[in-house]
């Protein structure tokens, strides 16, 4: 028996509610949930109020506004007409910005469709047809094929089989492994390949109907791979899966390979901003799943990017960072209150053990003078290989340069909010080459990226990390360490080619430089030229934050 995933009907409310509040503050709006199955969704406008804190001369009271501009109350009496006038005229698809669980199947299809051939995808599978399948290959990082039709997930087969109503219609079937890594062939053969199979609506093939129907695209991918490093998770998976699925406005259910519970537990924020609908386990789920469109795999623009000229509306890295904003947002919030919780409950204590009770002051939400003009610098921690030796010596260094200093040291546990709150919040960010530096996603454009760079990584600090880093608008600073600075330097003889000419010795191949240089390498900055670096970041944060004061006056 056939489960729909959507209502067939849906019927819309609006209704607008205006508060008095301070001019700054926007129209905001929120959606009320469906209740008991009901195909509704209401739409509230409404504006906040100001204040609130209950500090102030209003003690947290509503401010009222003692003029509301004209120009405010004309787009407020626009908006009431427009969203009313929706209710008589609308489509159901109409102000997608609403989202709901029925109907805009057509819709879903030809957005995603008018993405990939609105002038931008102008190669293979530019423009995909009803009831057909290409699959552009052109790409040698990865391969992606659409499907449009009436298409049926079985996964017994590896399949998605495309039901063609056209008994003239040749059988078709395209092979891929959704992975972004197609030129290494060794991690490829260890991804599952997925076959798109077009059979006709008589044939066997097509004998298994819908379990599950789903109004929206799917798109097909796999966390296989190098999933487990977070430089592959986000380069491999989740900067291609923002480029891919960003367009289709959450409408989009995704199909995941190898699919691992700690990867959702660890992406869901961000995954959840690019689809409004549980991801399926293809290998596990052995229900049928129907959709209109399949786009399995996923696009990739390069090293920890996203190019604007690639994209279907243009977008950046920039929006990528929008959309971590958004994921996080929430869970910042939650952990800065229960940081504010514990710290009151631990005064609280305190006074209590002083003989003492006093109520908890506000929170003060400025430091002093000397501590705002302390920019924040983060020191990413690493143990096992690529440690600095002397990071203590490296803390006070900092410190004494004009930085408050704070050590993060991130592993495979770590909540990746935890650290995208920590980051987000930081004016520089110090560490070794290595994985955990793709965590420079996490920062604010206009900041300060000093990597250090071992012997032997010069090339793979910069691709990766370095200039993706600049490209995002951050200020980046390789530290490429001397001879003397490495760990190496007590393993070999002073002259020596894994001291004076790694480029010579990374020609040996590839395990040669991960076993020397990845794995058997330690830094010991010399604090003297480390200092030099730290007083130009210190000073470029410095000038930036007096020019924005310039500007705003």
């Amino acid at each position: 028996m056939v489960q729909p995933q959507q209502q067939q009907q849906q019927h819309r409310i609006y209704i607008l509610q205006f508060r008095k509040g301070e001019p700054e503050q926007e129209v905001a709006c929120k959606v009320s949930q469906p209740t008991k199955g009901a195909g509704r969704r209401v739409m509230y406008y409404y504006q906040d109020y100001g204040g609130g804190g209950g500090g102030g001369k209003n003690g947290g009271k509503p401010v009222q506004s003692r003029a509301v501009s004209l120009r405010r109350f004309w787009a407020m009496l626009f908006l009431s007409f427009l969203c009313v006038g929706t209710l008589f005229v609308a489509p159901v698809s109409f102000l997608s910005f609403v989202h709901t669980d029925d109907g805009g199947a057509e819709a879903a299809a030809a957005t995603a469709t008018a993405a990939r051939g609105g002038g931008v995808f102008t190669g293979p599978c530019s423009a995909v047809g009803n009831d057909s399948l290409c699959c552009d290959r052109s790409s040698e990082r990865a391969d992606i094929c659409f499907a449009r039709g009436d298409l049926r997930m079985h996964s017994a087969s590896s399949s998605f089989l495309l039901v063609s109503g056209n008994s003239t219609a040749a059988a078709e079937e395209e092979r891929i492994r959704p992975y972004t890594r197609k030129w290494e062939a060794n991690v490829m053969a260890t991804i599952d390949e997925v076959r798109l199979r077009r059979v006709l609506a008589g044939d066997s093939a097509a004998a298994a109907h819908c379990d599950v129907r789903h109004d929206v695209p799917a798109v097909l991918f796999s966390t296989g791979g190098y999933t487990g490093n977070v430089y592959h998770e986000f380069n491999d998976g989740i900067l291609p899966l923002f480029v891919t699925a960003n367009h289709l406005r959450r409408r989009v259910v995704f199909v995941i390979l190898e699919y691992h519970d700690w990867w959702i537990t660890k992406y869901g924020d961000v995954v959840s901003q690019l689809s409004a609908f549980p991801p399926i386990d293809f290998t596990a789920d052995r229900r049928v799943h129907c959709f209109p469109e399949v786009i399995a795999g996923l696009r990739i623009h390069g090293e920890l990017t996203v190019d604007p000229s690639k994209t279907p509306e243009g977008k950046s890295i920039a929006d990528f960072r929008r959309l971590l904003d958004d994921a996080y947002r929430g869970r910042i919030e939650f952990l800065d209150n229960l940081e504010l919780r514990r710290n009151n409950k631990q005064r609280h204590r305190h006074r209590r053990g002083a003989g003492v009770v006093v109520p908890g002051a506000p929170p003060r939400h400025t430091s002093s003078r000397h501590e705002l003009r302390r920019p924040r610098l983060v020191i990413v921690s690493r143990t096992g290989s690529r440690v600095i030796e002397n990071e203590a010596d490296v803390v006070a260094l900092a410190a004494d340069v004009g930085f408050d200093v704070r050590v993060i040291r991130p592993d495979r546990t770590t909540e990746l909010c935890k650290i995208y709150k920590e980051l987000n919040a930081s004016d520089a960010m110090v560490g070794v080459h290595g994985a955990a530096m793709t965590h420079f996603l996490f920062m604010r454009p206009g900041k300060v990226f000093i990597q250090v760079v071992p012997l032997g990584t010069d090339w793979a600090a910069g691709a990766y990390y370095g200039e993706p880093a600049a490209r995002m608008g951050l200020r980046y600073v390789g530290y490429k360490i001397l001879p003397e600075e490495s760990s190496l330097s007590r393993e070999y003889p002073t002259g020596d080619p894994v001291l004076m000419d790694p480029a010579g010795v990374a020609q040996r191949g590839w395990d040669v430089t991960k076993k020397v240089y990845l794995d058997r390498q330690n830094v010991r900055l010399d604090l003297a030229r480390f200092r030099e670096e730290l007083v130009k970041a210190h000073q470029y944060l410095a000038d930036g934050r007096h020019r924005r004061q310039r500007e705003a006056m």
